[in-house]
Parts: structure tokens; sequence; C-alpha cells
């Protein structure tokens, strides 16, 4: 059974300040040079800003990968999520900043986080879309949960008169015409399974990617100094020095410009295909945002399309071209952030993404719709998204008002890393093994027993003034305190030794969720751990009888065998019930409010690391 696939999460990023004509050519050290070449491509582009990674004397400084890098963080904080919540990153780029290895491998080493999937898509233009096309076709079979694409490009270094000094004279207009067309940016999207429940998302309807190379010749290209199609022993890998290759023009970027419309042609012929098989209805789009290099070729496109009497009216295409430049791979990204960040796109609307590829004629096309927040019954069972606190309810105070409201986006942060962690993706897609259970029992023990203890603390370092909440921890703490037992009573019922539970050292995420909570606990009228039982018993609640049931059906075992996460399942329920009680108890101001948040986002990372760690251990 395959998911929808929905962008949630938008972030490009341009290096330096915009440069105008004038200052690219004194940053690529190219005064007096190609001078009628240079003004004919920049009449023609329309480019009025574009941006470098070079700074006033042309040196370089920042690589692709953290061009890179800066557009998936921003893409992350837009969506509310940190590279821990990546399984997936997939990027595109035409010159990566190494040969070897893979870019995406350099961007995740970039970033950090965890181990995760990654994809490194090559090509030109649409090596970005190549990059989404993996990133949808990993959330859709339910191989990952959230996944982040990215397009990115550094191609102003390549750029710089001294390259164009070495190659001496076989510098001819194919060489100079992308020198004054291409600059430098990234953009990035996070792709999930279910819309972002605090925005608009963008549901990917359909992609459609296909290459034409097996009737097309080559018509951009770099690593060859004279014509299209590299012969054995010719290209620059081939020559006795990279000196030489150099000298031979090899290493330039260039572009046969007198192919370029017959890549609009073939690029209507497969858009007219769309059109004819149904998928594409362009009196339903709403937005059209297409790459091309130059303004002068959207007069071309729009020819075409007028004649073919396929057009969508001209008011609904965007661009930003003129002020961001061409960035290749990320033109795309970088377009559909500043409309996604406008505000461009409402409810309902559909947009088309159109990626034409001169490297040897590839085509991406993209059709999304616009979809409002998810609602809480849209949400997934296999995870617990939807806030257990639900919505505020109207005689609510605004303290408790902003609490219910910055809990629950810290619940769903929970739920995604919950998702993530390799033991709980085990149990939801039927894969745990009989070892895993036992291994989460083992790991969980430490922290039900601390959990009663630090609960006691809490309810001895209430004052006077906040007796009803005093009282209230009293009576969880009575009540949680032997649960241990029954989840030892599990353990040994699954064939592990009770020996071996008892003398279970913690993990490291068990061992700093603990230290966390017993410190809180030790401050005057902790009020705050309210945020920490809404994670733990709120996860009891959501989770733990249908992780019991899941287990029962994946291995053979009985409600005896999994009666430790079948109590809780009830039991957090009606503790569930007293927190949502003392929420509203009158004793949170909004500065509690603030502070509760926080608790419940530490304890939220630091449960999710718990889990996370049974497998490191």
């Amino acid at each position: 059974m395959t998911r929808e696939v929905y962008l949630t999460g938008c972030g490009a990023y341009l290096p330096g300040e915009p440069l105008d004509n004038d200052d690219i050519v004194r940053r690529l050290g190219a005064t007096g040079t190609a001078a009628a070449a240079r003004e004919r491509v920049l009449a023609a582009n329309g480019i009025r800003t574009r941006h470098y990674a070079l700074d006033a004397a042309g040196s370089t400084t920042m690589l692709n990968e953290e061009l890179a890098a800066e557009a998936v963080t921003a893409a992350l904080k837009d969506r509310g999520l940190t590279i821990a919540d990546v399984t997936f990153l997939a990027t595109g780029t035409t010159q990566p900043d190494l040969p070897v290895p893979g870019f995406a491998s350099m961007v995740h080493g970039r970033l950090g986080g965890h181990p995760m999937e990654v994809l490194s898509a090559g090509g030109v233009c649409a090596s970005g879309m190549a990059a989404l096309r993996a990133a949808a076709n990993g959330i859709r079979v339910g191989e990952h949960d959230t996944a982040v694409a990215v397009g990115s490009e550094l191609v102003s270094r390549a750029l710089r008169q001294p390259r164009y000094d070495a190659a001496g004279g076989r510098t001819g207009f194919d060489a100079e015409f992308l020198r004054w067309t291409l600059s430098d940016g990234a953009g990035a999207v996070v792709v999930e399974s279910r819309p972002r429940p605090d925005g608009p998302s963008l549901r990917l309807d359909w992609l459609h990617l296909v290459s034409y190379a097996h009737e097309e010749r080559v018509c951009m290209r770099t690593g060859t100094a004279d014509g299209g199609v590299p012969a054995a022993g010719t290209t620059w890998l081939d020559q006795p020095t990279a000196a030489d290759a150099e000298r031979q023009g090899s290493l330039l970027l260039r572009q046969d410009v007198r192919a370029l419309p017959r890549l609009f042609q073939v690029g209507l012929r497969e858009y007219a295909g769309l059109v004819r098989d149904g998928r594409l209805d362009p009196s339903s789009v709403d937005h059209v945002l297409c790459h091309y290099s130059a303004e002068h070729f959207k007069g071309q496109i729009f020819g075409l399309l007028r004649e073919a009497n396929l057009m969508i009216d001209e008011e609904r295409w965007f661009t930003n071209l003129h002020t961001r430049g061409n960035t290749g791979a990320a033109s795309i990204y970088v377009m559909l952030e500043e409309a996604w960040r406008t505000g461009r796109f409402s409810p309902g609307e559909k947009i088309l993404l159109i990626v034409p590829e001169s490297g040897r004629f590839s085509f991406a096309f993209a059709q999304l719709t616009c979809v409002g927040p998810q609602t809480s019954a849209a949400v997934s069972a296999a995870t617990p998204a939807a806030s257990p606190l639900g919505v505020a309810a109207a005689a609510d105070d605004d303290a408790v008002r902003y609490a219910v409201l910055e809990l629950g986006k810290v619940w769903d942060g929970f739920a995604r890393r919950l998702a993530a962690a390799p033991i709980i993706r085990r149990i939801e897609s039927g894969s745990a093994t009989l070892d895993d259970y036992r291994n989460l029992l083992l790991h969980l023990r430490q922290q039900v027993i601390d959990g009663g203890r630090w609960i006691a603390r809490a309810a001895s370092s209430f004052s006077a003034d906040l007796f009803e909440l005093r009282s209230a921890a009293i009576r969880h703490a009575a009540e949680e305190h032997r649960d241990f037992r029954l989840l030892e009573r599990d353990y040994v019922a699954v064939g592990g030794e009770l020996e071996t539970i008892q003398n279970a050292r913690q993990n490291v995420g068990s061992e700093a969720l603990s230290a966390f909570l017993f410190h809180r606990a030790s401050l005057p009228d902790p009020v705050d751990l309210l945020g920490a039982m809404f994670i733990i018993e709120g996860l009891g609640t959501a989770c733990a009888d249908r992780w019991a049931s899941l287990l029962r059906d994946q291995l053979g075992l009985t409600e005896a065998q999994t009666s430790f996460l079948h109590y809780h399942g009830g039991a957090d329920a009606e503790h569930f019930e007293m927190l949502t009680g003392m929420l509203r108890s009158g004793a949170v101001t909004r500065e509690r409010a603030e502070r509760m948040v926080r608790t419940a986002a530490v304890t939220a990372r630091l449960y999710a690391l718990q889990l996370e760690a049974i497998d490191d251990e």
C-alpha cells in the first residue's frame, strides 16, 4: 500500500550580497574580455542580480556542500524539525566540490545527525528534481517518514577569468554563454507522509522524469574540448595532466546554444503527452514555476505553447530568475521557496513545476496541490501524531491555551522521532523479533524504576501553596513505584533471565533522562514536570496498548507476556486525565507554562534517545 507524499517545509540559501551585472564582471575578474559576447548574453537573459560564493577578490568563500546544508537547515527550520528527524537525504548538483565521494555523503557529513540513507543525483538542472523523486519514492512506499531533497550549485569558481586565460583561444561563444548565465545557490524541501499540522503543505500529485539522450546530442557539457560526444582517450581525465586538460579548454562549461530551440520543441512534445494521457489539465493549473535560463527563451516557450493551444495564462507563471539568477539544479527550489514564503499558494490550488535540462535533453514535470493543515482525523494510526491534549477548551485561560498549543507542537516532533527509532519502526512494520521485545523491556526497566522516585521527589518539593499538586504527585508515585516488577515478569515470561535485567546498565538515553528529571524534581515547586508527564504518560496512552497488540500478533505472545505494556495503555490514560486536571488547576501561569513546554521538549528528545540507544547498545 502506497502513501501520499507532501512537501511540508521549504528553504533556500543564496550566498553573499546580490550582485548586479557590473559587480559580476569585477567579481569574476573579466573586465575588458569578451565584452561583446558578455553584453549579448546579459541583454538576452534578463538577470538583474545574482549571487556568488566569491569575495570581492574573487576567492571562493563557501563549499557547494555548505550551500546545500544551509538550504536543508532552512527547510527544516521552516517545518520545525531538525536533522535528527530525517532518515533520507537526496541531493542534486551539476558540479560537487569533490569527484569522490558522492555529494550527498558530503552534505550529510556537513549536517551531522545520525545514520541515514543518502542519494547523489547527477546531471544538470533536472538533478534537483531527480533528488525529489527519490525522496518522494522513499516516503510513498513507507521506507521513510521524513526525507529532505536539495538542489545546490556553486559554479562561480569555474567562471573566473584565470580559467579562461588558461584555455587561450579555445573560449568561443559556447563557453561564454554559460559564464554570464549561471550563478550560485541552493534550495531544499522537507518531504513527509502527511501534511504539516500548523500550516499549508504541498501534496505531490505526480512527478514525471524523462531523458531523450537516445536521440539527442550533448548540448551542455564540461570535460571535453571539442564536439559533444566524447571518445576514448579524449576526455579531461585522459590528458597527461589537469593543466593539459585546462589548456585544451576541457574544464570550461559549454553550451551549444544552437540546440536550445530544439530543447523547447522536445519539451513541448513531452508536455503535450502529459495532457493527452490525462495527467495534466492546463485549465486547472493555478501556478506555473518553470526553470529557464534566460528571459529570451521564455518568449519561445510561450510561442510554442500558444501554437499548440496548450498555453496557461501568463499571469499564472512565476519566476525569480531576474533577481536570483539561474542556479541550475537549485533553481526550481529557489523559486518554490520564494513563492511559498510570500504566501502565493492557497489550499486547493494546483502548482505545475517544469524543469528542462539541456545537458542531453532531459525533462522533469511535477504537479503539486496546496492543502491546509492536517486535522487529527487524518493522522496515521502508525504514529501518535495528534497531541493527547487535543485543542484548548473555550474556558481555558491564556496560559493554558499557550501550553496546549505549544505542547502539541512538541508532541508532533516527538512522534516523528519516535517513528524513526529503529526498534519502533520494526514493531510498527511487523518485523520485530523476540530479542527486540526483550531488549525493549530491558532498556525501559531503569526508567520505570526512576519514574516513581522522581515523582516522589517532586511531591516533596511542592510548597503548601501547591498542596493539590503535591497530593496528586504522591498518589501518582504510589501507583508507579511497583510497575517495574510487572515489567520483569514479562521479561522472564519471554525467555529472559531475571538476573540479566536486574543487573543491566542504563543506556545513555535513560541515564540522561533520569538525571534531567531528578534535577527538575529537586527544584522548588516543579510545576514544569507536568510537561515531562505529558510526554511519558501521553506515550503510554497513545502507543503502549497498540504495541502490546502488535507484538502479540507478530511473535505469538499472550496477554500475560505483554502485561506491562497492556497495563500502561489503560493506567496512563487515567494518569493523563489527572495531568489534564492539574494543567487546569489554576497553578499554571504563563511563566510556568513556558518552562513546562521546555521540560516537555527536553523529555521528548531524551526519551527518543533512550529508544534509539536500544539498537546502539
